[in-house]
């Protein structure tokens, strides 16, 4: 398979690029800023938000090579910065129109990668794919993806544009580490318990669904497969661990994969924008794809932890 990334530079884009050339595919990634992590495969230093007409084997007249499929991982991806500097939400939306007309205009099928955020802050805890109520829309981020998975429904029905759109739920792991560009809480955590700092939580009763990211590129690595051979199109799709875990658990965790005591600050109130509880349903995830998440959290943080250790021992 040829496989066309883009946000190849990111985390899931680095792990899902390396784990297909490892399956024996070829990849070709498409990101604004470089690959600090590899240079196992080539990639095309491009912002696809801008504003293009010509899709005829790229976007802005820039040639990709050959591919079958597109992976659509791209986006300005930070809640709260995105509530602060809500034009980068925009920004996601003309990206993704960008790649839907690339796609549309080389026949080419169409993973995206939407996010638990379409749920909005949901107190009555539903997260069957079909139960998004938009009218829950929490934030400028959460609205970007709202309407990217818009665009997608309209151009499969409108062009037949076969896609599967993926709801992602705090992936965690490996190649995320650069707080300095994107602060997430997981590897902001880490740094912090392990430099004796204390780490704050917004609300204490906040519970969230971590992935593994190993869990979250089996997942879509399946999905392609399906998505290709034609036995699963245009779905979407909760991709996560399917267990809920506190932020303050989470924290422990850090601390005991450390050997630190962690000194956990507890704010009252979320911030703007923020979910509070997101457990991920994936009945159709399992009965679509065969996929059966294998790393709880615990397990989880501590190969993050240990592969924090190992890329900080090398800088």
């Amino acid at each position: 398979m040829r496989i066309l990334v883009t946000g190849s530079s990111g985390q899931i884009g680095t792990n899902l690029a390396l784990r297909l050339l490892r399956d024996g595919h070829s990849v070709f990634g498409i990101d604004k800023r470089a690959n600090s992590w590899t240079n196992a495969f080539p990639y095309l230093l491009q912002d696809l938000s801008g504003s293009y007409r010509d899709f005829a084997g790229g976007i802005g007249a820039v040639q990709y090579p050959a591919c079958d499929l597109v992976v659509h991982l791209a986006a300005n991806a930070k809640v709260h910065e995105l509530v602060e500097q809500p034009h980068r939400a925009l920004e996601n939306i003309t990206l993704t129109f960008n790649v839907l007309e690339f796609c549309r205009q080389n026949e080419l099928p169409l993973i995206f990668s939407s996010s638990r955020e379409v749920y909005g802050d949901i107190h009555h805890y539903l997260t069957e794919e079909t139960q998004a109520d938009f009218s829950f829309t929490e934030s400028p981020y959460s609205a970007s993806k709202i309407s990217g998975e818009a665009l997608i429904y309209s151009y499969a029905r409108c062009y037949g544009v076969r896609y599967l759109v993926f709801r992602f739920s705090n992936v965690y792991g490996r190649y995320d580490a650069d707080i300095e560009r994107m602060e997430r809480v997981i590897p902001l955590f880490i740094r912090r318990i392990s430099h004796g700092q204390p780490v704050r939580v917004f609300g204490k009763d906040k519970v969230l669904d971590f992935t593994y990211i190993d869990d979250c590129v089996n997942g879509i690595v399946l999905g392609i497969e399906r998505l290709l051979a034609g036995t699963v199109t245009n779905q979407t799709i909760n991709l996560a661990y399917g267990q809920g875990s506190s932020l303050v658990a989470m924290a422990q965790y850090i601390g005991q994969a450390l050997d630190i005591e962690p000194e956990i600050k507890v704010e009252a109130a979320k911030r703007p924008g923020e979910v509070t509880h997101y457990v991920a349903n994936l009945s159709k995830a399992e009965e679509l794809l065969g996929y059966h998440p294998q790393v709880a959290l615990e397990q989880g943080i501590r190969r993050a932890v240990d592969w924090w250790r190992s890329w900080q021992g090398a800088q």
